[in-house]
């Protein structure tokens, strides 16, 4: 298999998953809104911070209100790690490597990012919101599906796999740490009503709130609901979930050493979490989701040189 192909497949991949998760982050806002009484107000500035985007997004809006963080996430095409930007960019790799894919998969993402395009132009108002996310969320599903139906099992596969975990791991820390934000007041008497209703959004943006209830049993409680999103093996979305599914699929590629090494680094990482603590100090919770994604991001290099890395070229200089 071409490196270069490798590459686009698993780029589409963590694109593709980027997109969807990207829309159940903004989801965590919504379920919110839903739930708490009218009278209490959110902060949409954290959501900004959570992706990292603080000076672009500064550049851009002199707002950090509703409808300009909807505008910045959902269809500004100067930030790459937008919705659109992100469809855009699936839709590139995959229109590059349209032979190794089924049509079928090719023609649902091209609608996908159409559809998505005119309702961005149309623009995306609050009153549109929920409408708009739901829509990227089960489009992509629907790829996914096409996936995991039509897909013959081959390294074309295997890659998609490993992007695709890779990035729904990155992401679903992301969502997580949403609850160390300061979305709702600080004061104890206005924040303790709602701590657990932030639980529940969180659940709820990742489709994991019936699973929950069934594999915990219990209420909703932060430390459960933390140990559930990070270190359940039965939860799709959960990261040790997606970390165990990105060992296997290395497992079946050559010269995987050095990536599996880093996978079960971010294993131990996620065994060794003090979920207690992690759950009830913000604070602690928001610098652990940065050092477990620093251990993504290394996962990611080891991932590249190992097989996307190019060759360097080497001139040779003759003299007389």
């Amino acid at each position: 298999m071409l490196s270069r192909v490798a590459e686009n497949i698993y780029w589409l991949a963590r694109y593709l998953e980027r997109a969807e998760d990207t829309a159940r982050l903004l989801s965590v806002n919504s379920n919110l809104l839903l739930d708490l009484p009218r009278s209490t107000k959110l902060g949409w500035s954290e959501i900004i911070a959570i992706t990292g985007n603080d000076e672009l997004f500064d550049e851009l809006y002199p707002n950090r209100d509703e409808v300009s963080v909807l505008s910045f996430i959902c269809g500004d095409l100067r930030y790459s790690g937008s919705i659109i930007s992100s469809l855009m960019a699936a839709r590139e790799n995959l229109r590059t490597t349209r032979d190794v894919i089924p049509r079928e998969i090719w023609e649902e993402i091209n609608q996908l990012y159409l559809n998505v395009r005119e309702q961005v132009e149309s623009g995306i108002t609050p009153r549109k919101r929920d409408a708009f996310l739901n829509r990227v969320i089960r489009s992509c599903q629907t790829v996914n599906g096409l996936i995991e139906g039509s897909l013959s099992y081959t390294q074309i596969r295997t890659f998609l796999m490993i992007g695709r975990q890779l990035e729904r791991a990155d992401m679903t820390t992301r969502i997580i740490d949403v609850r160390s934000a300061n979305l709702l007041p600080r004061s104890p008497g206005e924040l303790t009503p709602f701590e657990n209703i932030q639980w529940m959004s969180v659940l709820k943006s990742l489709t994991g709130y019936q699973m929950y209830r069934q594999h915990v049993r219990l209420r909703i409680r932060g430390p459960d609901v933390l140990r559930f999103l990070l270190q359940d093996r039965r939860f799709p979305r959960a990261v040790g979930t997606s970390l165990e599914r990105l060992a296997n699929a290395l497992q079946s590629l050559p010269r995987h050493e050095l990536a599996l090494n880093e996978v079960e680094t971010c294993r131990q990482h996620l065994a060794a979490a003090d979920i207690a603590l992690l759950a009830s100090e913000p604070t602690r919770l928001h610098a652990f989701v940065d050092e477990i994604q620093l251990d993504f991001t290394e996962l990611h290099d080891a991932i590249v040189s190992t097989w996307f890395a190019r060759p360097v070229e080497h001139v040779q200089v003759q003299s007389q």
